[in-house]
């Protein structure tokens, strides 16, 4: 068995040595043998057809049975009612039990996960219940009964003859399931199951393949259901309740869902051990329960995961590219250099305009940089440029072809490639599958077949592709375990391999070392040489100016400024939008009245050579900081430089490599987030994160949890704080602006009596007004003597609030200092601009 190759040589002769054994047996056993037999093969086709489902799409259904029994009626009505001959009825009767999965995919895929299952659920009903009520076609209650089997000449008629056909059934399916698996359609289907998002991205349409699975699966269920309408010699409608429909699931489970062996195995635990139980009596389905659970708690991924892993143990390590062939290697095609540009784009989110009248053009065969402060919309402008947001306002075009309104499979079919923040590989397929099925642009050729996708040209084509992006690793390595830097090197090769006229990448360069981020700048430069224009959104503002033709900057959704790097660096009007100088400039309030900290002020908070990360490469590099009582810290610096980082960190939302966090030396590092927060270090986290569904007040007392000591007084004083939510204090908190909810999310901070509040980015997203507002409230519980550690893209405005700021670049502290010593410190705008 094998999940990716499907099945070789010796495994076909195998399970043709087993189709002879099966065909014997049902000749030659006693007529109750020969039912549980075909019991058995009938539980393997249903099992690998829903492994079709489950284990490749990984849709789930508990409604197989109604496909079952659409099989049965149809070959009972057919050959009693209306004469029909069973070799006839049998296939007709599995083609309707398809059509029906066919029609039941379109409204039921557009649904995930639980509902999903109720759906298919419902349809099970439906079928039984219709069977009941179909009285003169059905029989009702009472069935069908005197069905005709079929007849193999003189070997064998009636049950034995439907036996060996069932077992000749189940060996072809499990043939056929093979070819599905390893071709480019299985990959696909694969591939919808890990990322419908990145399938879509790569041309496959997930909608098309899903139905398609769908219907395969209802096949085979209506095949084995019409092999068991002359097996029993009667149905009723009873005989297809949903009980059948979880063993038909337990086949899959049991066995290994997504592998080629991994029905056959379940079907005969399903099938056998009844029969192994039977004389345990009114204990027997108790037994058959419990066996059960144990073997899903000791082996989730079922008996095919058990053997792969066994398995692994013995295999040899995967074989990596040749270094020599990265040396040499160049692009398979040129690109034409078409643009990509947009007219008044616009994307409106209810009340919310994320992008406004956006007009800009992309260079051909060159590098554009669409950059901005957080929240400026850049990456909305990448979601409406592939396809997965349909703009409310406004068009744009590859070249002179218009894309507005098309879904993004055809967008990407029609030369525009993408890349994302976090990669999405398909983590089940290979490195190399990755990027072969992306060859076709959606075309998967025969549905068992496996040419296109295996063929020695494409795999010569997709190692070329890794090669010249730089990967290193084995082609056959899973794509869940590679690296973080390998997973961006194959997801920009599966991209490429679209051969896109344009590349939109979105922070290709988050989570990478120095070193991979320069090599990432010479592969993106030899992209845009092949003729490939790339778009590029990047918050390392030094990459970004070091390969930029042609840089636009957004700012609340509105194209700022567009310009070469020189221009961007030195435009006013973007220092403003990322340093946030007019807002300081502007701000009516002053400093509230506080005596001057001494130097030698007792240290609240400290951290030591804090390490932190989210994979091979750290975010945090050494970070080392210092909080006095009483103080207000700014943590500055550019998207990406790691400021989120380090406050989820100090929070115990994200456990650091090495490194101390103390407060008032106490150790916090390690400790989980609940009791950091009871020892007073308390985290308003970035995107304000209330509850929606509850109340203001609600929200406000829920920040009382550890401790509900005069929480009424406490709740009171934090309406009196912020004079707003008092007039929605019973309104649910989903319902607020954006600016209520960044003072709800602080009263809700405020009201657990911390000793040191953390504040990352309270100015996301909101307009300049509201953004003076709650800074003025800052102010005040400045004046109050409350610790304050505070991120803010706003840098202006916080170094006019802070006491004493830090910088930080690439996950380092560049700079320290008071407010006035950063202002006046250049690694600011370095850090935020790449300026010089």
């Amino acid at each position: 068995m094998s999940r990716a190759t499907g099945m070789r040589w010796p495994a076909l002769v195998a399970l043709a040595l087993a189709m002879a054994a099966g065909v014997a047996l049902a000749a030659t056993v006693n007529g109750y043998y020969v039912f549980v037999l075909a019991n058995v093969a009938l539980l393997a086709i249903v099992g690998i057809g829903l492994n079709v489902l489950l284990g490749l799409t990984g849709q789930m259904s508990f409604g197989h049975v109604g496909f079952y029994a659409i099989g049965a009626y149809a070959v009972a009505v057919l050959t009693s009612k209306a004469g029909w001959s069973f070799w006839i009825a049998w296939p007709a009767g599995a083609l309707i039990a398809s059509a029906m999965g066919a029609l039941l995919a379109l409204p039921a895929l557009r649904a995930k996960g639980p509902y999903l299952a109720m759906i298919t659920i419902a349809f099970g009903f439906i079928v039984e219940h219709a069977i009941v009520e179909a009285r003169d076609l059905t029989g009702g209650q009472n069935g069908i009964m005197g069905i005709a089997g079929p007849v193999l000449g003189g070997l064998a008629q009636g049950e034995r003859a439907a036996a060996m056909l069932a077992v000749l059934t189940a060996g072809v399916a499990l043939a056929a399931f093979a070819l599905l698996s390893r071709g480019g359609w299985g990959a696909a289907m694969r591939a919808v199951r890990d990322s419908e998002t990145a399938a879509e991205s790569i041309g496959l349409d997930p909608l098309r393949i899903k139905t398609v699975a769908f219907a395969v699966s209802a096949l085979c269920a209506g095949a084995a259901g019409g092999l068991f309408a002359p097996l029993s010699g009667f149905v009723t409608p009873h005989t297809f309740g949903f009980g059948q429909s979880i063993l038909f699931v337990l086949v899959v489970m049991i066995g290994g869902a997504g592998s080629v062996g991994g029905p056959l195995v379940g079907a005969l635990v399903v099938g056998l051990l009844p029969e192994v139980l039977a004389s345990l009596e009114e204990y027997r389905l108790l037994f058959f329960g419990l066996l059960l659970l144990v073997v899903l708690w000791a082996a989730p991924d079922g008996a095919a995961g058990l053997w792969r892993r066994a398995v692994a143990r013995f295999s040899k390590p995967a074989v990596p590219l040749p270094a020599s062939a990265n040396e040499a290697a160049a692009l398979p095609w040129r690109g034409t250099g078409e643009p990509i540009s947009t007219e008044g784009l616009t994307m409106q989110f209810g009340g919310v305009r994320a992008v406004s009248g956006l007009a800009f053009a992309s260079r051909a065969g060159g590098i554009t940089s669409l950059i901005g402060p957080n929240g400026a919309g850049k990456t909305t402008v990448l979601n409406m440029l592939s396809g997965f947001y349909r703009p409310t306002g406004g068009a744009f075009r590859l070249g002179g072809t218009a894309l507005q309104g098309l879904r993004a499979f055809r967008i990407a079919r029609a030369g525009v490639a993408r890349t994302y923040q976090t990669s999405q590989l398909f983590g089940s397929l290979s490195v190399e599958d990755n990027v072969a099925l992306a060859l076709g642009r959606g075309a998967l050729g025969p549905l068992l077949g496996a040419r296109r996708f295996r063929s020695a040209a494409a795999r010569a084509q997709v190692r070329q592709l890794l090669a010249f992006c730089g990967y290193a690793g084995s082609p056959d390595a899973p794509a869940a375990d590679l690296a973080h830097v390998d997973r961006r090197l194959v997801e920009i090769a599966r991209a490429l391999a679209t051969a896109p006229q344009v590349l939109l990448l979105d922070e290709p360069a988050a989570g990478l070392s120095r070193e991979d981020k320069a090599r990432l700048a010479q592969l993106l430069g030899r992209i845009a040489a092949a003729g490939i224009g790339v778009l590029l959104v990047e918050h390392d503002m030094a990459l970004v100016m070091g390969i930029s033709d042609h840089i636009v900057v957004l700012d609340a959704g509105h194209r700022l400024a567009v310009g070469d790097v020189a221009a961007i660096q030195s435009d006013p009007a973007v220092r403003k939008a990322y340093l946030g100088e007019a807002l300081a400039a502007d701000a009516s309030m002053d400093k509230a009245p506080r005596a001057v900290l001494p130097v030698d002020a007792p240290e609240l908070l400290g951290v030591g050579a804090l390490v932190a990360g989210y994979g091979a490469e750290p975010v945090l590099h050494g970070i080392d900081l210092r909080v006095r009582r009483g103080e207000l810290v700014a943590l500055l610096g550019a998207n990406g430089a790691g400021k989120s980082t380090l406050m989820r960190a100090l929070a115990g939302l994200h456990r650091p490599v090495r490194g101390g966090i103390h407060l008032e030396g106490t150790e916090l590092a390690g400790l989980p987030a609940e009791r950091i927060v009871a020892r007073g270090l308390v985290l308003v986290p970035e995107g304000r994160q209330v509850f929606p569904e509850l109340s203001v007040r609600d929200n406000i007392r829920l920040g009382a949890f550890l401790d509900s000591r005069d929480i009424d007084a406490r709740t009171e004083s934090m309406l009196e704080r912020f004079p707003r939510l008092r007039e929605r204090l019973h309104q649910r908190a989903g319902l607020l602006s954006g600016g209520e909810q960044q003072m709800l999310a602080i009263a809700r901070g405020l009201m657990s009596k911390p000793r040191v509040l953390l504040l990352d980015e309270p100015s996301l997203g909101l307009a300049p007004k509201i953004i003076l507002e709650l800074f003025g409230a800052l102010d005040a519980l400045r004046g109050e003597g409350l610790t304050v550690v505070l991120v803010d893209q706003m840098a202006a405005l916080a170094l006019a609030l802070c006491d004493r700021a830090y910088v930080i670049e690439g996950g380092r502290i560049v700079a320290e200092g008071s407010a006035s010593e950063i202002a006046a410190d250049g690694a600011l705008a370095r850090a935020y601009l790449g300026a010089a």
